[in-house]
């Protein structure tokens, strides 16, 4: 070999022999720095950090403690401090009551009451309490009790988490669709029910509205919507606000589309609740004198709930264990709101939206997190402003390990890119947080997150960073 050709082949060992002995932080970094320089981060703010799952050091950050956008990635947080504070075997009671008195004859002279404690999962089709085995349970136990007729009203009641249902974060485009679902004291069928679809025949002709499942006659439905050119799919929203009565569909629903429907958010889920056990009663003879409400309207009425209520019916929700399992599985805002008012219960403080974010803050803080890292707004992540730094929600993450409950926390935890990490996505915000053993059997804290990114796709882009560490 000629001596000019020893020095740059000397170089190449060299190279080759510093990229095969790299470390999995070192491809980390160079992949992450390689992230940074991509044209969709120009304007961005994008935070990573990594710690050893076993000591919780720090193996790589950079914007560590600048707070972002969380997106669903707060889910990780919410459930964890419900763990905590309410324990894994937690559940809520909803009772089934009646205010009055039951004449020889059958008659219930009086009001039906469904009371509710928060349960974001009655007559959800995730549970055992599914729609129609609790009116079945509920129109069994009223027969039990004698009851052949009523005398008054079927109530709603949803006073134990007030009148604000939805977070004051949340934005007008949310709040009407399925996600932007808020909970209500007597939350029903997760909040949402669905509306079926159908495009015109040609782009920008009207498309048409086919029904809704369940029938919600007692809503109107402006349908302004648009045919969408072929392949452009579902860019259909339901502007609904809570306790509204008239909803506008807006968008557009693609040519060719492969799905018939679209969910919306329940504006009032205790009257929902009340008017569905009456239309069930109807059907089984037992007629009420009177239409189904609520306690907020009979307030708006300068009415009030009789204060004695005899008991007739309890249905238990499913463990905390399992409704954090779909929290964080199939990222269900609603939840993550009932869990955050339930919390502020716990704290002892009125049930609002704001009580639960300052107990849940007060609570990592106690635990030596730094509150100003934690800006929380809501429970579930969808208000755009939330701020939470990488660093605090990691270490929050490694602290949780520790905890009895950890492995049904874990068990909710979807799997993404091979490695169980919770997503989060709302406009232009991804984020991802959770934990990954790798091939080597290394354990690692993972929290990244992106604001402000340009373009589309940047979730691969983020997989290719965190590739580093399998």
């Amino acid at each position: 070999m000629s001596k000019r050709l020893v020095l740059p082949f000397l170089l190449f060992l060299l190279t080759g022999s510093f990229s095969f002995a790299q470390t999995p932080i070192q491809k980390l970094e160079r992949a992450y720095n390689s992230f940074l320089a991509d044209p969709q981060t120009k304007y961005a703010i994008t935070s990573l950090c990594v710690l050893d799952a076993n000591t919780g050091i720090p193996l790589f950050m950079h914007n560590e403690q600048v707070g972002l956008a969380t997106a669903s990635t707060l889910k990780v947080i919410t459930a964890a401090t419900a763990f905590s504070m309410l324990g894994k075997e937690f559940q809520f009671q909803t009772t089934l009551a009646y205010a009055g008195s039951i004449t020889a004859d059958g008659t219930l002279k009086g009001d039906l009451v469904i009371i509710g404690s928060g349960d974001p999962t009655l007559g959800s089709m995730r549970y055992q309490n599914k729609e129609t085995v609790v009116l079945t349970e509920w129109a069994t136990a009223i027969k039990k009790a004698g009851i052949k007729k009523i005398e008054g009203a079927i109530i709603g009641d949803d006073r134990i988490f007030g009148t604000q249902i939805t977070p004051i974060g949340w934005t007008w485009q949310d709040l009407g669709n399925y996600f932007g679902a808020g909970a209500s004291g007597l939350s029903w069928r997760d909040n949402q029910f669905d509306i079926y679809l159908k495009p015109g025949t040609k782009q920008n002709e009207a498309a048409k509205m086919i029904k809704t499942a369940p029938d919600m006659s007692y809503l109107k439905i402006m349908n302004e919507l648009k045919t969408g050119a072929s392949g452009t799919g579902d860019n259909a929203y339901v502007f609904l606000p809570p306790y509204g009565n008239t909803a506008y569909l807006r968008g557009s629903w693609g040519l060719g589309i492969g799905k018939n429907s679209i969910s919306a958010a329940l504006p009032d889920p205790a009257y929902d609740c009340a008017y569905r056990l009456q239309d069930t009663l109807k059907r089984l003879g037992i007629q009420t004198t009177q239409p189904a409400t609520t306690t907020r309207v009979m307030a708006l009425n300068g009415l009030s709930l009789n204060a004695e209520t005899k008991k007739i019916s309890t249905t238990s929700s499913p463990t905390l264990s399992e409704i954090s399992f779909w929290f964080l599985k199939k990222s269900v805002n609603l939840y993550g709101e009932a869990m955050l008012k339930t919390l502020a219960l716990k704290s002892g403080k009125e049930a609002s939206t704001e009580n639960g974010a300052e107990t849940v803050i007060n609570f990592w803080a106690a635990k030596g997190t730094d509150k100003n890292a934690l800006n929380i707004i809501d429970g579930s992540g969808l208000s755009p402003a939330n701020r939470v730094t990488t660093r605090a929600m990691a270490n929050i993450l490694f602290q949780a390990q520790k905890e009895s409950w950890y492995t049904d926390y874990y068990k909710g935890f979807p799997e993404n890119n091979g490695m169980k990490i919770k997503s989060g996505t709302i406009n232009n915000v991804s984020a991802f947080a959770g934990y990954h053993t790798s091939n080597a059997g290394n354990k690692y804290i993972i929290v990244i997150n992106i604001n402000n990114y340009s373009g589309s796709g940047i979730n691969k882009k983020l997989f290719t960073v965190l590739d580093a560490l399998k």
